[in-house]
């Protein structure tokens, strides 16, 4: 069976055929399609979990159990789910568990660039690293295997570029698999991590290290290619492919489990050329191990740290380091002398929309419309941020987030400013969506009635984890299979944890929206602010496009303010595109014109 699949597909196809019977994760860019794509075999339980920690807790349930389990997250789940990853590290598995990373070279869709690598270094965990689509499935039975042969979890480690790209993939027939017997066999010295019961489990650790180190001799993706012997170059994931385009005569080592590394192997391969070059993305983590094996190898000297490689960037880099002999420069790319300027904005009709006008207009922050100035004046309002679409509130025209750090810490910072004193007549406001506070926002705002917080939160409900693809959420009442089930009610819990101060508005009623948040500011008391409305991308028809009037219109820009792309100028007229306007489900800019100059085009 020949199938064109992308690394993420690949991955779930793979954990499929090895009979992968528990399936978990959290959203996040690169690694969302996998759970997306196993969640549509009937034979395997696949959930959105509340984040990566749970997800990473109910695969190792299932395996503890017997079933062979998959958790799947970006390069900062990670992070969240280190808790009980490195306690699974400890405790080891019954059926095997894999645990799949994606990391974000380059920082595409990320708050940072971090290269995971080093958690399988830390939790003393094998790692296998796909070249590509092919790799990718194959390499999923054979971490199971490795899992259960070897009492532990493995790391599976993606980049954006290997979950992403498409390529043919052989696959085996739709054979699955036969499941592994459900049964829990009661075990506290391995199972339940007292201190008494981890100190017996670490030395098996380290042992097992030793017996995974000899199996990575001859684990069959670890391999040399030998060609040219005056250059070896060490690599693996997509800076492999790469490399062979730029060195197509070289010897290489291919390396697709990177750790625990195969020291006889690389022994033989750098005693088999005369110089050797480590090319890898993001950190010298395959370098500094060479290295530490008393080769003499070089690498990060010369091919950068920072970002995504590719052919051009490795040719260049190999160049400057004398790899390479000096290549005519190519004439430049002809482009286009005036291409339109594509700032990120929130789409027509985004439910964030009125929010963000209100609160930039209460901060002073909003841009002339005149000056087209940018730049954000004085404010009263001290805005901290968090991880999803309205991240893109920090940009013009509202400039309304003074911090977005990781998921769910726009509640927790609110509360420490406080703390700390911040005063000056400033008040402050925390931001954060529903999937968020599902995710991590309900933690700091239990610590901020318990701490007794004055503050305002707004939780912008769209009904949508929409930032990473539309996924729903425990609030959503949709499982991951597309199954309805029991949605969880965010007023209710932050009424549960013992706000007093709760008020759900309409996102696109302005008037309603800034009245909340100015009463919430105001009172002096921690409030909660929900703002609902659903996620323009997900309306099932758009009727009653706004236009607006040229005789009413006297060009004083307040619409431009609204942030809505589909409002846009010709020359200094605005107008409307009507093939974007989300029409009667928004009507946020006819709301606000000063001049009644937009009305729906049915009225005109």
């Amino acid at each position: 069976m020949i199938r064109l699949l992308s690394g993420n597909e690949a991955f779930a196809l793979g954990a499929y055929h090895a009979g992968v019977a528990v399936a978990t994760a959290y959203p996040g860019t690169p690694s969302s399609e996998i759970l997306e794509s196993v969640a549509r075999f009937p034979q395997v339980y696949a959930e959105w979990s509340t984040n990566e920690k749970v997800a990473m807790e109910v695969a190792l349930g299932a395996s503890y159990a017997g079933a062979r389990a998959m958790a799947s997250m970006k390069q900062v789940g990670l992070n969240v789910a280190s808790d009980p990853f490195m306690a699974a590290a400890t405790t080891g598995i019954n059926g095997g568990l894999v645990v799949i990373c994606a990391d974000d070279p380059g920082i595409h869709s990320s708050q940072c660039e971090q290269d995971n690598r080093h958690f399988a270094r830390l939790a003393k965990v094998p790692m296998l690293e796909p070249s590509d689509s092919q790799e990718a499935y194959d390499l999923m039975p054979l971490a199971f295997e490795i899992s259960e042969r070897f009492d532990t979890p493995v790391l599976a480690r993606s980049t954006t570029r290997i979950s992403h790209s498409k390529s043919i993939v052989k696959a085996g027939d739709n054979r699955r698999a036969s499941p592994r017997p459900i049964a829990f066999e009661r075990n506290p010295e391995k199972y339940v991590m007292l201190p008494t019961s981890a100190r017996l489990r670490r030395p098996l650790i380290e042992e097992r290290l030793v017996k995974l180190a000899n199996h990575s001799e001859t684990f069959p993706y670890n391999r040399i290619e030998w060609g040219d012997r005056n250059l070896g170059i060490v690599s693996s994931g997509i800076a492999y492919q790469y490399a062979r385009e730029v060195f197509p005569k070289a010897s290489f080592l291919k390396l697709g489990m990177t750790y625990p590394l195969p020291a006889r192997m690389i022994g033989e391969f750098a005693a088999g050329v005369d110089r050797i070059i480590v090319i890898e993305e993001l950190d010298p983590f395959l370098e500094e191990s060479i290295l530490a094996l008393g080769i003499k190898v070089t690498g990060k000297d010369f091919i950068p740290r920072i970002g995504e490689l590719n052919p051009g960037i490795i040719a260049e880099s190999c160049r400057r380091a004398g790899l390479l002999p000096k290549a005519t420069p190519l004439p430049p790319i002809k482009t286009a002398s005036r291409l339109p300027a594509r700032p990120p904005l929130l789409c027509a009709g985004c439910p964030h929309t009125a929010p963000f006008f209100v609160l930039s207009s209460i901060a002073k922050r909003s841009r002339n419309p005149k000056t087209k100035d940018t730049a954000p004046r004085e404010s009263g309002l001290v805005i901290t941020g968090d991880i999803g679409c309205y991240t893109l509130g920090a940009y013009p025209p509202w400039n309304v987030m003074d911090t977005t750090t990781c998921m769910g810490a726009g509640i927790g910072e609110a509360l420490g400013m406080e703390k700390a004193g911040l005063a000056d007549g400033k008040k402050l406001v925390a931001l954060i969506g529903d999937s968020t506070f599902i995710h991590s926002g309900i933690t700091p705002l239990v610590d901020a009635v318990y701490n007794q917080g004055h503050f305002t939160i707004i939780i912008l409900d769209n009904g949508t984890t929409a930032m990473t693809g539309h996924q729903p959420h425990p609030g959503t009442g949709t499982s991951a299979k597309g199954e309805p089930t029991q949605a969880v009610d965010i007023e209710s819990i932050v009424r549960a944890i013992g706000v007093r101060n709760v008020t759900v508005v309409k996102a696109f009623d302005v008037k309603e929206v800034r009245g909340a948040i100015r009463a919430a500011i105001d009172s002096n008391q921690l409030s909660v602010i929900i703002t609902r409305g659903g996620c323009s991308v997900r309306l099932p028809k758009r009727t009653g496009p706004r236009v607006i009037d040229a005789a009413k219109c006297n060009q004083c820009g307040v619409c431009l303010t609204v942030g809505c792309p589909a409002i846009q100028t010709a020359g200094d007229q605005p107008l409307i595109d009507a093939t974007m306007c989300a029409g009667d489900a928004c009507t946020v800019c006819q709301q606000i014109c000063p001049h009644q100059a937009i009305a729906p085009s049915n009225s005109q």
